[in-house]
């Protein structure tokens, strides 16, 4: 067994580890299929080796060559280690700083069994949503953090560690790109190509800034669109009776069986592949489980005449429990679902992301490598099914939206009818989320903020929870009337949090919040530090999917109509804006959500460790954190965003935001391109 000073101390060389191979008692990744031509093959393998001194290269090559062709990438299985990968406290951390060790602590956690989707190909969540692209990388990145120094900068290139480089003191001590592809050659297919080849890398949101913290991570999130949608589409936050259908039940889409039943209502979640899902019952986030249509219609209508919170799995294709819904509701007239969704990683729509209703979990898996037109020929049918049904029930009652998993723009492009007519290029028959439900949120200045307790131990989280409490509830009694709601919401949330039980790996929390609530609680909690009342640094950070993190025209951008949706300044800003203004680590990705070519965001990590410079740094970079992206959905002409930011310059004389003078009389645009 490997400890963490060995995997702390570089590659294992003399003598190599022995190769093991895949562990069969975890779940792995689909086979995928690069298509690389014979020249490509000598690349991606002459690429690996590189890692290696050339005495290993006769034995190194036929492995790494039989992976290749194996499994469509060369992931060195021979190096990952044995010991037990996980958040260990802090302290463990062989190291120099203890800004690199809370970094070792994230990416453990990142690939934790728990945590992890598919933990032997360094996949955190989303099918494909990488940490690293091989093990050698993992164990070049572990010796580099080690060794940093607080004058040292780490230097990560798609998963690739290209050094430790002088900086300075104050500048952060890991940068992170993942996926920076000039824009005419990021479509998937040479994603492919290039993963294959070791040279970039999808590094999902989070995954590839070592930012994760399981389920949880998304269910505050989930957990208010469900609440806000009820407000919206049903008029009430009373959620019992009600019943959600969605599908998805892996690393971010698990956390819709946890929210739903917080939220009060009856959740319903189809998952074809039975790993995730008796993970999630295993865990607790899942209530029950049943592979019945049968048991699964008879469950739902109990729940919903008891009014009682049920979160349950069905082990099964989301399309065939759709149709099932849709043929109760035309042999009876009774529509059994008031609220629907759709959380597959349709972002990654061929190699693993979407199971199609026609072939069974294990046929797709082989039929995607073996034949992959004819898969994605299926694919795009199952798809037009899914939309026929749901389209019906809509026109009963049901109200559906998308999940920002670009399932409706993998609808359309599968040729479902799913066109609004009279659209912008962003909007189709069903909104967005975001659109719709979550947008206004956003340009609020609200979203997914987060920290990590690095000493591993439940009562610094319960001490965190309550010191984010107490300072929301005190902030509430002066906050204007259009943020009441969120600010009763995330107390809620906050009081509530322990018990729900929601911690799969390090001890972390989500909180939705403002700027100012945001640098409040941070404040707090560094000198909650410095006092002894939490006995190690804690790292606070966001998702990605954020205020300001993320330009998605399909996601988080899309409620911004004056034509800057497929605009990715923003992000861009925020992650150069994050690094000079103290975060400890900076990320950038292509990809995340919606898929690779679809989107820019970035995302930081930031170590309180009781100091005042620490405070400082909180402070300067969550304010600017925030007010990028309030000001640019300001600019967009967003009139939320505008109080917010107005609000935030009259608390902030130094911050001067160009605001936009908006057309009152839109005749006189008629008559100027009519002249």
């Amino acid at each position: 067994m490997s400890t963490l000073k060995e995997i702390c101390s570089g590659l294992p060389l003399d003598p190599l580890p022995s190769n093991r191979g895949r562990d069969p008692n975890v779940p792995h990744a689909p086979i995928r299929t690069p298509n690389l031509t014979a020249e490509e093959e000598r690349v991606a393998l002459r690429n690996a080796l590189r890692y290696f001194p050339p005495s290993h290269h006769a034995m190194l090559a036929a492995e790494f060559a039989q992976e290749l062709r194996q499994y469509g990438h060369i992931y060195m299985y021979r190096f990952c280690p044995t010991l037990r990968m996980r958040a260990y406290p802090i302290d463990q951390y062989p190291c120099r700083t203890r800004q690199a060790a809370a970094m070792m602590l994230m990416i453990m956690n990142n690939l934790d069994p728990a945590v992890a989707q598919f933990p032997q190909e360094l996949v955190t969540y989303g099918g494909n949503g990488q940490v690293f692209s091989n093990w050698a990388q993992f164990r070049l990145v572990m010796h580099y953090l080690s060794e940093m120094t607080e004058e040292q900068t780490l230097v990560m290139y798609s998963g690739h560690p290209m050094g430790l480089f002088p900086s300075l003191a104050s500048s952060p001590r890991a940068i992170i790109t993942n996926g920076m592809v000039i824009p005419n050659y990021s479509s998937r297919d040479q994603y492919e190509k290039m993963f294959a080849l070791g040279v970039s890398m999808y590094g999902q949101m989070t995954a590839g800034s070592y930012c994760y913290i399981g389920p949880q991570g998304i269910v505050h999130g989930t957990m208010l669109t469900v609440l806000n949608a009820g407000r919206r589409y049903l008029g009430s936050d009373d959620l019992r009776g009600r019943v959600f259908v969605t599908s998805g039940l892996g690393g971010m889409s698990g956390a819709q069986a946890k929210a739903a039943v917080i939220a009060g209502c009856v959740g319903v979640i189809a998952e074809v592949d039975e790993s995730p899902l008796r993970k999630r019952h295993e865990q607790g986030w899942l209530m029950e489980v049943t592979s019945s249509l049968d048991q699964c219609i008879k469950r739902i209508r109990e729940a919903k005449s008891a009014k009682t919170p049920l979160s349950l799995g069905y082990h099964g294709n989301i399309v065939d429990l759709w149709e099932r819904i849709l043929l109760e509701f035309e042999r009876t007239g009774e529509l059994m679902v008031d609220l629907g969704s759709d959380q597959t990683s349709l972002h990654n729509p061929f190699n693993g992301g979407y199971y199609p209703v026609q072939l069974s979990f294990r046929q797709a898996n082989q039929l995607m490598s073996t034949d992959p037109d004819r898969f994605r020929s299926i694919v795009q049918e199952s798809l037009r099914r899914q939309i026929k049904a749901i389209n019906k029930l809509a026109d009963a009652g049901l109200f559906f939206w998308d999940y920002g998993n670009a399932f409706l723009l993998e609808a359309q492009r599968a040729g479902a009818e799913v066109q609004k007519v009279g659209g912008g290029a962003t909007e189709f028959r069903y909104p967005s989320y975001v659109q719709h439900i979550m947008g206004d949120i956003f340009s609020l200045g609200f979203g997914p903020f987060r920290w990590v307790c690095t000493s591993g131990d439940p009562r610094d989280l319960a001490v965190t929870d309550d010191i984010a409490a107490t300072v929301l509830e005190k902030m509430s009694t002066t906050v204007p009337d259009r943020v009441k709601q969120q600010y009763s919401d995330n107390i809620r949330w906050i009081r509530e949090a322990g018990k729900h039980k929601m911690v799969v790996g390090s001890q972390a929390r989500i909180l939705y919040s403002d700027q100012k609530g945001r640098i409040c609680i941070a404040l707090a909690i560094n000198q909650a530090i410095a006092d002894g009342k939490v006995s190690a640094p804690v790292v606070i950070s966001r998702d990605h999917h954020d205020v300001s993190g993320t330009d998605s025209p399909f996601r988080e951008t899309s409620n911004v109509y004056d034509g800057s949706a497929f605009c990715a300044d923003m992000a861009v800003q925020n992650f150069v804006g994050d690094a000079f203004r103290g975060a400890t680590w900076v990320a950038l990705h292509n990809g995340g959500g919606v898929g690779w070519g679809e989107v820019i965001n970035g995302g930081f990590g930031l170590v309180l460790d009781g100091s005042e410079e620490a405070s400082k740094r909180a402070r300067l970079m969550l304010s600017w954190d925030v007010s990028n992206g309030v000001a640019r959905r300001c600019w967009s002409g967003n009139s939320n965003a505008y109080e917010t930011i107005q609000r935030t310059m009259e608390e902030n004389r130094q911050l001067h935001v160009t605001m936009p003078y908006p057309v009152q009389d839109e005749h006189e645009l008629d008559r100027a391109l009519q002249g």
